[in-house]
């Protein structure tokens, strides 16, 4: 479904979607100019319009922020990108989680990497650290702050004062990290 916001005096198209899985309202603005709102399934769609226009700043300030990609040649294969470094973004992943865990010493099953659109990386409830093969793209200090991070999922699956204390035993500037890395293209 397309629908259109107004903010000052510029038309901003905007696509809804509907997710079974959402647990809540989610606005999302992309490096393309798309705009997508997910909402829950059943919710009323006037109170996903008044969370929209509360939000109306933040996605005109977002949308200035992607402004310089806007007319960068898009990826026309980002399988084939996917598939040509997986295997590399993987070795990357595994060295690095041998070389932080050293550190912090705890068990994992599996790593994984995955093609995402905008999760860098993820740790599941069975100990699974997940990486997006963008992580081989990453400067070095930025994939080492990803895998820290997700280590430190394993013993506190939060982001509370505890993870943060984990996240900082090695990287004290992680503050200054996970901005950088918020702000690097995932796209």
């Amino acid at each position: 479904m397309q629908n259109q916001l107004k903010y000052k005096n510029q038309n901003i198209p905007y696509s809804v979607r509907v997710s079974r899985r959402a647990r809540r309202l989610r606005i999302a603005v992309y490096c393309d100019s798309s705009v997508v709102l997910t909402l829950p399934l059943g919710l009323d769609f006037g109170r996903a319009e008044k969370f929209v226009a509360s939000k109306l700043s933040w996605i005109a300030s977002t949308l200035e922020k992607f402004k310089p990609f806007k007319n960068l040649p898009e990826l026309k294969y980002p399988r084939r990108d996917y598939k040509k470094h997986r295997q590399v973004a993987l070795e990357l992943a595994e060295f690095k989680v041998r070389q932080w865990n050293n550190i912090y010493g705890f068990s994992y099953n599996r790593i994984n990497i995955k093609n995402q659109k905008t999760r860098w990386g993820s740790c599941s409830k069975k100990g699974n650290l997940n990486f997006n093969y963008k992580i081989a793209h990453l400067p070095a200090h930025l994939a080492d702050y990803l895998v820290v991070h997700e280590l430190c999922h394993l013993k506190e699956f939060n982001h509370s004062k505890n993870f943060w204390s984990l996240v900082a035993q090695t990287h004290p500037n992680y503050k200054v990290l996970r901005n950088e890395l918020r702000n690097f293209s995932n796209h």
